[in-house]
């Protein structure tokens, strides 16, 4: 009796090494970046909190170097992969990588362009990016009135986020309650701050005097305000809008400066990315796809957010 106890407590012991051995590969498009380091940071806590081991890479952009990130955990015999992907249209080639090997993938935010079916071992967790853009577009068009001059800040060209919530706001201004709003240029800004004011800084010397500023992130949209600021313009004269509820960006909203932005949730995002691939990894039941929803922010439900991301 003894001896069979002894020895179900050596199985108990190595069974649990063995999920404590667990190693995820999380390839990131880009540390740079307000929301993605959140992100980041909720799957190494949720890691932590599992006791799972994460190794973290940055693309810095880069679809080359993230696919050779893809190569290298699969060649490193990692338990699973989660990717943030750099560009949409690269997913079908990580895709094939990892299905290719065995390995667990599973995509984080980004949704990969054309892939209405994943392998067997894949999924994504992330949020409608349409939905996104028409929270946005809605609450600013009722701010305007339904009229007025604008211009749209859109994300890096070719990432989901862009296609979704720029394609959202484009909508919206056609409906009959947004019509009277003209759009008077659109141009990408790269997700980044010092761009949009650049962007914006250009557009103003121009001689555009845009009501409103819809912006895909909130990066951008702060960029706006700063250039706006700077040019001497009241923040109480143009809506400017973004997506992620960053800490910066709420902070704004209560100062006044930015008008709405849309709830992203990194921990919902980031703690569903490892959950699923821990599943796939350990043979359970998972969904493909699992959608976390957006959520409004405006000043006056600001206080709620404070603290979600």
């Amino acid at each position: 009796m003894i001896k069979k106890l002894a020895t179900a407590t050596a199985l108990c012991a190595l069974m649990a090494g063995t999920v404590q051995a667990e190693t995820i590969g999380v390839a990131m498009s880009l540390f740079d970046d307000n929301y993605l380091t959140v992100l980041r940071q909720n799957i190494q806590r949720h890691a932590g909190d599992l006791g799972v081991t994460v190794q973290m890479e940055d693309a810095q952009g880069d679809i080359a170097r993230q696919q050779s990130q893809i190569e290298n955990f699969v060649a490193s015999g990692v338990d699973g992969i989660i990717v943030m992907l750099v560009d949409a249209d690269s997913g079908q080639a990580m895709s094939r990588i990892a299905d290719r090997a065995g390995v667990p993938l599973v995509f984080v935010n980004m949704l990969p362009a054309n892939m209405d079916e994943f392998p067997e071992k894949q999924a994504w967790v992330g949020s409608d990016e349409e939905q996104a853009g028409e929270l946005q577009a809605t609450e600013m068009c009722k701010l305007m009135g339904g009229e007025g001059d604008a211009v749209i800040l859109m994300g890096q060209l070719g990432t989901t986020g862009q296609r979704g919530r720029t394609a959202a706001v484009e909508r919206v201004l056609q409906s009959d309650e947004c019509k009277g709003i003209n759009v008077l240029d659109s141009q990408s800004a790269n997700w980044m701050r010092t761009p949009a004011l650049d962007l914006m800084t250009n557009w103003l010397t121009s001689g555009m005097q845009p009501d409103a500023v819809f912006s895909n992130n909130d990066e951008m949209a702060l960029g706006a305000v700063q250039a706006l600021k700077a040019s001497g313009i009241s923040m109480d004269d143009v809506i400017v809008g973004g997506v992620d509820a960053t800490q910066d960006a709420l902070a704004a909203l209560e100062a006044g400066d930015l008008d709405v932005t849309v709830y992203q949730s990194a921990k919902g995002q980031g703690e569903g990315a490892l959950d699923t691939v821990l599943k796939i990894a350990r043979g359970e039941a998972f969904e493909p796809r699992v959608a976390v929803p957006f959520e409004l922010v405006t000043p006056e439900n600001v206080a709620e957010y404070k603290t979600q991301n």
